[in-house]
């Protein structure tokens, strides 16, 4: 059957799902179709806001009730509205002893850079359960607190990576603070395909690049599969997670690593609804010619490959990263001002 397809990748292939930004019953939905973790992001307020109203205007209500500051009231919200979550996912995490059933939570997206903020929201959100998983952007700021958090023994997805250079500066840097702490939590690298093809399509579109979309909607893909490749011969302590899917392909083109992809639900349910075939892909060899198109007219595709291709000031600037963080500060705005609306 076509949505016993998470199912039949867990029985077959090390690759597994996780759910981004849940809501309703689609969080239930997706532990019985076979995720098992589950992200967020600084947008999932503002998503509830429009899906779920009913369920997060009264707990902004209640945190109105309690304090004065709105940046309070959010960061009250969000801890709210995902131990939801948490709760739901603890049972998987029970049962696979400490394997899976993580729910990510991403700090303030204004105080991306600072690293005091980010370690105590980290220690803060850890009252929520054992599987909660702080998600912390891999840039200066954020790397900081990584090698901190690390020490605390906390969970771990290290975001908003886009480049290999990203993806082993923050590796490297876990290596240093696990031994150095000799704690080992579990940690995740993330990389973000979809995002990047989206900023790299409009990076073509707005400089008239000739480009053809078949040979640009590789990019992703190729950049997922070359620090996947990458991460495993260097025998790294982390899992890969690539995330910020904008089409099936994002998931289904990495099937067979032994790593884990995170999509929105809608995407799972397009995957299950397509009955496509449970087949190792992670293997397949983009074309020579595809990547020399790409790395000749698109310097931050070549900025992604190559391994010193940004340095950790740099990854803050990358235009990706901006993308994406503005994509949540967005969202994070959207809850604010749901907030100042809401009160008396």
């Amino acid at each position: 059957m076509a949505n016993d397809y998470f199912k039949k990748l867990n029985a077959e292939q090390p690759t597994r799902m996780w759910v981004n930004n849940p809501w309703g019953d689609d969080i239930d939905k997706s532990i019985e179709a076979g995720v098992v973790s589950c992200t967020t992001n600084p947008g999932y307020a503002a998503k509830l806001l429009s899906e779920e109203p009913e369920f997060i205007h009264p707990v902004i209500d209640e945190a109105i009730a309690r304090f004065d500051d709105d940046s309070k009231v959010a960061e009250e919200v969000v801890f709210h509205i995902t131990a939801r979550l948490v709760e739901h996912f603890l049972p998987l995490y029970e049962a696979s002893g400490g394997q899976a059933g993580f729910v990510t939570i991403q700090d303030d997206p204004r105080r991306d850079d600072d690293v005091e903020a980010t370690i105590n929201a980290a220690l803060r959100h850890r009252e929520l359960g054992p599987n909660f998983m702080a998600k912390i952007p891999v840039i200066a700021g954020g790397c900081e607190a990584i090698e901190a958090i690390v020490a605390e023994n906390i969970p771990i997805c290290a975001t908003e990576v886009f480049s290999i250079s990203q993806a082993v500066h923050v590796c490297e840097l876990y290596e240093r603070a696990a031994d150095n702490s000799q704690k080992t939590p579990p940690f995740y690298v993330t990389h973000i395909a979809g995002i990047f093809d989206q900023y790299l399509a409009g990076v073509v579109a707005e400089q008239n690049i000739d480009i053809a979309p078949e040979v640009l909607q590789q990019a992703g893909c190729y950049v997922s599969r070359q620090e996947y490749r990458l991460l495993k011969e260097r025998g790294y302590r982390t899992t890969m997670l690539g995330g910020g899917a904008r089409g099936t392909h994002h998931f289904t083109e990495l099937v067979g690593g032994d790593l884990h992809v995170t999509t929105n639900w809608s995407t799972s349910v397009e995957i299950m609804a397509a009955d496509i075939p449970v087949v190792s892909r992670i293997d397949t060899e983009t074309p020579a010619e595809v990547v020399a198109e790409l790395t000749a007219k698109l310097p931050d595709f070549r900025k992604a490959v190559e391994l010193d291709g940004l340095a950790l000031e740099d990854f803050a600037d990358y235009g990706p990263v901006q993308l994406f963080r503005n994509m949540f500060l967005d969202g994070y705005e959207k809850l604010l001002a749901a907030i100042a609306n809401r009160r008396p």
